[in-house]
């Protein structure tokens, strides 16, 4: 993966809103399949001209989304405790960092979290609970380990999402947590299906 070209394709998004009509669906994930196979930002725009606004919207979102979390995993790839999931279908698991598999998910630090980044910051095992509670339901629903890469824009911090293009700079982050990684730091659950393990890498610029 060129990751420096995956980058600047991600920053030609940014030009355009980011606005979601309802919660994420299966049906509409099914409407805009055609993300998976688009890396180039022009060539989206062209399937999706003829989409009703609200779907335009969704595809943008979700390409950024992906193509956004697909050069997240490559750049975990790059460190030598972190290897590629056997099977790059699984659902619920990414890579595994020192054996142990993870999930990952980038968000924006979240509105409805009814505290602020200092007290997530000193209060992770709260905001980690809490975003495993908020999960989307239907294929995005489980509770297994995951790794949440949370977003925080301190310039426009309406625009948290923007740093998802961000790769060079979340590459840094990554290299520092990766560098100090041991499975006693993580936070420890459990959802009734048994202990999972997670963390936060904090994108915060």
């Amino acid at each position: 993966m060129d990751i420096l070209l995956l980058e600047k394709e991600l920053r030609k998004r940014l030009a355009f809103p980011y606005r979601w009509h309802g919660r994420q669906s299966d049906k509409a994930d099914r409407m805009t399949a055609f993300i998976y196979r688009t890396a180039n930002f022009e060539q989206l725009r062209q399937k999706v001209a003829a989409l009703p606004p609200e779907i335009q919207h969704y595809a943008y979102n979700r390409w950024l989304n992906f193509w956004s979390a697909k050069g997240v995993e490559y750049l975990f790839r790059q460190h030598g405790n972190v290897e590629a999931a056997p099977d790059p279908y699984n659902k619920k698991v990414d890579f595994t960092i020192n054996g142990i598999p993870f999930d990952h998910k980038t968000s924006v630090f979240p509105k409805a979290f009814p505290h602020d980044l200092s007290y997530a910051q000193h209060h992770k095992q709260e905001l980690i609970r809490w975003l495993y509670e908020q999960q989307s339901q239907e294929g995005r629903l489980h509770f297994s380990n995951r790794l949440f890469l949370i977003l925080y824009n301190t310039v426009q911090p309406e625009h948290h999402w923007k740093l998802k293009a961000e790769l060079s700079f979340i590459a840094e982050k990554i290299a520092a947590y990766l560098r100090t990684f041991e499975l006693k730091n993580t936070i420890r659950l459990n959802f009734g299906q048994g202990v999972v393990f997670s963390d936060i890498v904090w994108i915060v610029k």
